[in-house]
């Protein structure tokens, strides 16, 4: 009996995936345990195994199709001594593949007026055909209507900028009948070469307005950049954000620092270790929620959760986006561990190849730019945390003791809180424990 692959989830909240790449073809024999495919979620990269034996019959779901819900069907197996030709004929029935669905297009009385010029975000708004081999240039929201209508938009002239055909264009050869009917649909890898729709606000059409044509390409928004976008609207839009911040001298904690790398043993001819002031900062963050357990909680309409540990992620620039890997535990862990484990989760998101428990959830997270020369900044606050911590670049700096100008090393950090959960006062106390564990760091040894 045919044996039926489907898409896997690879996180509780996932509901689709890209299928990124086939490690099999068909006619390949696969054993329980053999990686067949990657899968892209929002911000990793996964290989999905192989669960029953068998002979890939069909691969129904080609590589670098996009949205792919979950439960789908994306391959079938034969099973051993099965007729593959048989099973792929015969597979799928007990797990039909996801059809993809158009939402029905709104009344024109029932569109808001921002909404009413915006692009549609389905399959079905892909690229016009082409004329004489040259693109016809057109608005989402025409082809969308033209497919809906049944029309040729090659045939339809346009009158927005340089001859692209827009809405009004295509509801006038609707009504006069002077448009050909459409030829058959592209094929669905066509479509999904379509640019997203844009965001609440200014439409596509009227973006790409201020432009000269042919001075933009269009880049479809990818699933990252798509959840980043999400999550930072809703947090601005939902979170009271409250900034605090502090300078914060360092003299004392490189030179600490200097001193644990320089005695570090030898493993496999390398140090076993090599602090960074980035895994200072987070065991300081993390030690500095222990002392202040207030301040390490979660908002939730009905109750404040708080938290027994000190879960702190950490903000890993990669390509198109971000993601926050998660050290847990972290005040629990000595400053050698916490480097060691951030070093392997850096290199591994920077791969997209962190599993969701690996940067999913945590208490609190720590932004660094410092590296980059940034002096200061604040950062957004990622739900469900309450805090998050900017620190800025380390620089030396005039300051005054006892009447004496002095120079010293010294950074900017900048604390935004979640107001609902963490008042100004809470969060200046919680800035000042982790001050305090930065300019005294032998705290965080013992």
């Amino acid at each position: 009996m045919p044996i039926n692959i489907t898409m896997p989830a690879l996180s509780p909240t996932m509901e689709e995936g890209n299928l990124a790449k086939w490690l099999v073809k068909e006619g390949d024999t696969v054993k329980s345990g053999d990686v067949i495919a990657e899968i892209e979620t929002d911000k990793a990269t996964m290989e999905v195994e192989a669960v029953d034996e068998g002979v890939v019959a069909k691969i129904v779901v080609p590589a670098g199709t996009e949205g792919v819900k979950v439960n789908s069907l994306i391959a079938i197996l034969a099973a051993d001594g099965e007729d593959v030709g048989a099973a792929a004929a015969g597979g799928g029935a007990a797990a039909p593949k996801a059809e993809a669905k158009t939402p029905e297009a709104p009344k024109e009385a029932e569109k808001p007026a921002a909404a009413a010029a915006a692009p549609a975000a389905t399959a079905s708004a892909g690229p016009a055909p082409a004329k004489d081999g040259n693109r016809v240039f057109s608005s989402p929201l025409a082809r969308r209507i033209a497919k809906e209508a049944g029309v040729d938009i090659s045939a339809v002239s346009g009158s927005g900028p340089h001859g692209r055909v827009v809405k009004s264009d295509v509801e006038k050869a609707v009504t006069s009948g002077g448009a050909k009917p459409a030829a058959a649909a592209a094929p669905a890898a066509a479509a999904s070469a379509a640019p997203a729709a844009a965001p609440k606000g200014m439409s596509e059409d009227a973006v790409l307005k201020l432009f000269e044509q042919g001075s933009y390409d269009l880049v479809p928004h990818d699933g990252m950049r798509k959840t980043i976008a999400k999550r930072l609207q809703e947090s601005k839009q939902t979170i009271p954000h409250f900034y605090v911040s502090v300078d914060v001298e360092l003299d004392a904690l490189l030179a600490l620092r200097a001193q644990i790398n320089g005695s570090a043993p030898e493993k496999d001819g390398k140090p076993a270790y090599k602090l960074s002031v980035n895994d200072m900062v987070i065991k300081a963050m993390a030690l500095a929620l222990r002392d202040v357990p207030d301040a390490n909680v979660s908002w939730t309409d009905s109750n404040m959760v708080k938290h027994k540990h000190a879960d702190v992620g950490v903000a890993v620039s990669i390509p198109g986006g971000l993601i926050t890997p998660i050290i847990r535990k972290a005040e629990l862990k000595s400053l050698s561990a916490i480097s060691n484990e951030m070093k392997d989760l850096g290199k591994r998101a920077k791969e997209r190849k962190l599993k969701p428990e690996e940067y999913q959830g945590g208490t609190t997270a720590v932004s660094n730019m410092g590296m980059m020369g940034v002096s200061n900044f604040a950062a957004v606050v990622n739900p469900p945390h309450a805090t998050i911590l900017a620190v800025g670049a380390g620089t030396e700096r005039v300051v005054v003791k006892k009447g004496q100008m002095v120079i010293v090393n010294a950074m900017t950090v900048t604390l935004s809180t979640d107001h609902r959960a963490v008042d100004g006062a809470l969060g200046a106390e919680l800035l000042g424990a982790f001050k305090r564990y930065i300019e005294s760091p032998m705290g965080m040894l013992v």
